[in-house]
């Protein structure tokens, strides 16, 4: 019994892995939507959220978030095409639908995914709730704290 204490984890490690935090496709939407966002909309947080929209999100959804980034410009479809889902979705101006979806929404589209959009789980998951705030911040919802 001795030889095994060598090891045993200590106290409060993660497996590798494994994030410790919740497996988002084993979740329904329901699920999925009613996540809490942890990260207080601090100033720090907005400008970070700010730079990795402008990094990773602006290439298809614009530098303001209106749809109309150089991905869907090539495309030579219009970002607002009609129908249920826009081919380039807004996420800022009069026809964003991230107005409408709920902080947990948006953070599991950006973690795993949805429609043509790709997953974004390279950005820390931390970091992520970063962007969900900074679309708060520039769809006029104001979260700043």
């Amino acid at each position: 019994d001795d030889q095994m204490q060598g090891f045993t984890p200590p106290d409060g490690t993660v497996p590798v892995g494994r994030s410790g935090l919740p497996d988002l496709t084993e979740m329904d939407l329901a699920a999925q939507d009613a996540l809490p966002n942890p990260v207080r909309a601090s100033l720090a947080s907005l400008k970070n959220g700010e730079m990795l929209f402008d990094r990773y999100c602006a290439t298809c959804h614009g530098p303001e978030g209106l749809g109309d980034g150089p991905v869907a410009a090539a495309s030579g479809v219009a970002p607002t095409k009609p129908g249920p889902f826009p081919l380039w979705l807004p996420c800022n101006g009069p026809v964003s639908m991230a107005r409408v979806f709920t902080h947990g929404h948006i953070y599991a589209t950006i973690s795993i995914g949805r429609g043509r959009m790709p997953n974004y789980n390279r950005i820390p998951a931390t970091q992520r709730w970063d962007v969900v705030n900074d679309l708060r911040e520039i769809n006029g919802q104001g979260v700043r704290q």
